[in-house]
């Protein structure tokens, strides 16, 4: 029975995630799988995401594993990653998409006119590069992160959570926006941990060791 599984639904930065996990955790069993077996059997699940919303769900669907990732987010340790952040809200204004509806909200887009720097200079999307995450609140995969941390990010669009207490951090882009939520056993980042060096492999490890409970 693998400790760790991630969700092999087609698309995602699948083997990037899995091999960050392995890095930081070496004796635990950690796979890639599409089999709703394994995915049951996993005592943590990792959700990743990247391409577009609409190709994302269609994967999701066509794989079968929609329902598996449902009972994941109601029952055990969940970690979303980018676009795995952004299926767990109701709709994606990207295509428009359904998504999972396990988190009340929508997923809306940089807008352009807001794009505008600190020096006048016009902002690009999508919003790529490294960007300090301001911790809103306490949680278990923040032990050992120091606030205003930089993360890595590559996205065009950001979660806007119908319920602010879901927010768990912040980054300015130039805006503050919604860069990771926490509920219960689910917490999910807008960023890329696999690709942030020293703060990304640590709030993996913190993942692997956490027992799903919040702050």
């Amino acid at each position: 029975m693998a400790e760790i599984a991630v969700v092999d639904y087609g698309t995602g930065n699948l083997r990037s995630v899995a091999k960050a996990l392995k890095h930081v955790a070496p004796d635990r069993s950690i796979v890639v799988s599409g089999d709703p077996s394994v995915i049951r059997g996993a005592h943590r699940v990792v959700l990743p995401g990247q391409s577009a919303m609409p190709d994302c769900m269609a994967s999701l669907a066509a794989s079968g594993l929609r329902d598996v990732v449902l009972e994941a987010l109601a029952e055990r340790p969940f970690l979303g990653i980018c676009l795995g952040l952004q299926m767990l809200f109701d709709a994606s204004e990207e295509g428009p998409t359904a998504c999972l509806g396990s988190l009340t909200g929508r997923v809306v887009r940089f807008r352009e006119a807001n794009l505008v720097g600190a020096n006048g200079e016009r902002l690009k999307v999508p919003h790529m590069g490294w960007s300090p995450v301001r911790q809103v609140r306490p949680h278990p995969l923040w032990e050992g992160i120091e606030p205003g941390e930089r993360f890595y990010f590559a996205h065009s669009y950001h979660p806007a959570p119908a319920d602010p207490s879901l927010t768990a951090a912040t980054a300015d882009y130039p805006s503050p926006f919604t860069c990771a939520i926490a509920r219960a056993n689910i917490f999910a980042v807008q960023f890329h941990p696999e690709k942030s060096h020293r703060a990304g492999l640590r709030l993996l490890a913190n993942f692997v060791n956490w027992d799903g409970r919040g702050d």
